[in-house]
């Protein structure tokens, strides 16, 4: 059985001068600002959104699902998973940009499995969760510890 879900964007003037808002099928996301701003200067992320931060959004969802129904499979379902994801963004050679990298760091809490096996299950996530297979030609990494 195939999903689709979808988001629009509408968007007017030039990259830089220019002005977007995203709306999410879910209607959680609904008049979003995007803007050159928000992507390129505005580390504190205040001016709106950029399409690395809601790429590591749904690269953090997706891990922390996928790991979180592997772990109640394996018996041992977890109490709490916080998940970051750390999408980097910066200068292709030949010009423009290109995502390079995304860094998961994970804190789980997952009573009655030892540490090793959690780190185990937790890179069997990170492999197999389909955002970090769309993901595939960048780099993904995951720090992966008991909190």
């Amino acid at each position: 059985m195939a999903m689709k879900r979808h988001a629009d964007v509408t968007w007017k003037g030039s990259l830089v001068e220019g002005s977007g808002s995203l709306d999410t099928q879910s209607g959680a996301l609904s008049g979003l600002p995007l803007g050159f701003k928000a992507r390129f200067e505005d580390e504190s992320g205040k001016t709106g959104t950029n399409p690395e931060e809601l790429i590591a959004g749904a690269h953090a969802g997706c891990f922390a699902m996928q790991l979180s129904h592997m772990l109640a499979e394996s018996g041992t379902p977890a109490d709490k998973l916080d998940v970051k994801a750390d999408v980097t963004l910066q200068p292709a050679k030949g010009g423009g940009f290109e995502i390079t990298k995304s860094a998961l760091t994970l804190v789980g809490s997952v009573p009655g499995l030892e540490e090793g096996k959690f780190v185990e299950i937790a890179e069997k996530a990170k492999a197999s969760c389909p955002v970090s297979k769309a993901l595939g030609a960048i780099e993904i990494t995951l720090d992966a510890r008991y909190g």
